[in-house]
């Protein structure tokens, strides 16, 4: 079965919501193989290279209140616990601009698909748990090189456009098909799962794929 993740690296929803895919994919064990494929999806295509601080962000894009920001905080920290990711996430946080990251992504699913898993899933902590900059060229090859790929690679795509218009044409292609919001979990190119759902959701929906194939 063929598995579209579409997601972004500084959305807590998708942490949860790769988490909880994982385990699904677990439950329903080797009698439904997958591939796993990470696509590209920007939160926010314009922030500025500085970021914005995360409260800031909130506030004018949603509206939240700083008592509302910290709810929704605990909310996605417990939400995070019961899947295995943990967050810790603070007042100092900031939005920041992952075009970057996503062309370093693209590239290393041309390596393979367990290697572009690796590499999500190790920028998901390194902002999330760790409060790296995913924005910053330094954390971004540190990641690279602790899931075994390789830096100076890496480092020469950064210094470059390498990727960037087949990350665009993704990111086209995605909001065509009306995607506006992350996770988008997308099952043999035909079935859409939004949001970050329980395990027990992900697993149903492999099921009835996998019984339909």
């Amino acid at each position: 079965m063929k598995i579209d993740f579409v997601s972004d690296i500084v959305c807590p929803w998708c942490a949860i919501g790769l988490s909880a895919l994982e385990q699904a994919i677990e439950r329903v064990g080797p009698s439904v193989p997958v591939s796993l494929h990470f696509q590209p999806f920007e939160l926010n295509p314009d922030m500025p290279p500085e970021g914005q601080d995360i409260g800031e962000h909130l506030a004018q894009k949603y509206g939240l209140r700083p008592e509302q920001v910290a709810a929704n905080r605990e909310m996605i920290r417990q939400r995070g616990r019961s899947v295995g990711f943990t967050f810790h996430m603070d007042q100092r946080s900031r939005i920041v601009n992952t075009f970057d990251a996503h062309r370093l992504l693209y590239w290393a699913g041309s390596q393979g698909d367990e290697a572009q898993h690796r590499l999500t899933k190790a920028l998901f902590v390194a902002y999330f748990t760790e409060g790296q900059d995913p924005s910053d060229a330094a954390v971004l090859l540190r990641v690279v090189q602790a899931v075994g790929l390789d830096a100076q690679q890496a480092r020469d795509i950064l210094h470059s456009e390498a990727y960037a218009s087949e990350v665009r044409q993704r990111q086209r292609f995605y909001a065509r098909q009306g995607l506006r919001a992350v996770p988008g979990v997308i099952l043999n190119d035909r079935c859409l799962i939004q949001g970050a759902q329980p395990v027990e959701v992900f697993e149903q929906a492999l099921r009835q794929v996998a019984a339909t194939q």
